[in-house]
């Protein structure tokens, strides 16, 4: 059996904290010659499937969460489907589609997690030869202002580290050092990182619920750990408000970066 997913559904994701840009998807979508039929693998709750959807006639949406699933948006012309965390490829046409029909595979924030090499042979089964895409990105830590930026980092790359899981490096290193066996596409060098940014305004207790959402906050609070304590809380208070009070508006910037690549003609094991 292929296992697509190196971890079981119940595997906590970061959840992006606002839509990824649209920049980012009109990229991709330049990049396949047909729209007729996208799948969006790892899909969650459909964070990126409805910008996807905007561009593509038909968008296949899966996840190995049925409760993430749940909480998708209804779309006319996209269907979510709950996968098990391991089929063969044999089953693609009863999980997503057939062979050689898929114009694009994409993958928001999730490839880390995914067995890469039976997840790929999926890909390379599903694509159409020789122009089919995959597209996968991740977000990296983002970076608010002069002030913020230093207590953010430590809170970080000291705080929190201990809890992260080791697939969290994959996504530090912007996706370079991911394994990623495609063909630039056309009018691109390589296979990317390629970077994009998305933007969205957040006050202090947005941003610190963002915070909580992190796995390795998560992980930590399991193990008795409060990693955002009331002196950590302080220092965020302190930088982001500058000593003023209320409720200040930041723009936090996001760096987006993707791996993108064809199949090509050659048929791949």
């Amino acid at each position: 059996m292929n296992n697509y997913f190196l971890q079981p559904s119940s595997t906590p994701k970061l959840a992006p904290p606002t839509r990824y840009p649209q920049s980012l998807f009109h990229f991709i979508s330049s990049k396949t010659p047909s729209h007729q039929l996208a799948w969006d693998a790892g899909a969650g709750s459909g964070q990126a499937t409805k910008s996807i959807a905007a561009l593509y006639a038909n968008v296949i949406a899966t996840d190995t969460s049925a409760k993430q699933i749940q909480f998708a948006p209804s779309l006319p012309n996209a269907v979510f489907r709950h996968t098990p965390p391991s089929f063969p490829v044999s089953d693609l046409p009863t999980h997503v589609a057939p062979p050689s029909t898929l114009d694009l595979v994409t993958v928001a924030q999730a490839l880390h997690w995914f067995d890469l090499p039976n997840f790929y042979a999926l890909v390379n089964a599903a694509l159409k030869k020789p122009h089919g895409v995959i597209a996968a990105w991740c977000y990296t830590t983002p970076h608010i202002d002069a002030r913020v930026d230093p207590v953010f980092e430590e809170f970080y790359k000291v705080h929190s580290a201990p809890y992260w899981d080791p697939q969290r490096k994959l996504v530090d290193d912007r996706y370079a050092s991911l394994t990623f066996p495609f063909e630039a596409v056309d009018g691109c060098d390589g296979t990317g990182p390629f970077e994009f940014t998305a933007e969205v305004e957040m006050d202090l207790d947005g941003f610190l619920r963002y915070l909580r959402s992190w796995s390795a906050y998560q992980t930590a609070k399991e193990m008795g750990v409060e990693l955002l304590s009331e002196g950590v809380v302080e220092e965020f208070k302190k930088a982001w408000l500058g000593g003023g009070g209320g409720d200040e508006q930041k723009v936090v910037k996001f760096p987006v970066y993707l791996r993108i690549g064809k199949v090509g003609n050659e048929k791949r094991e």
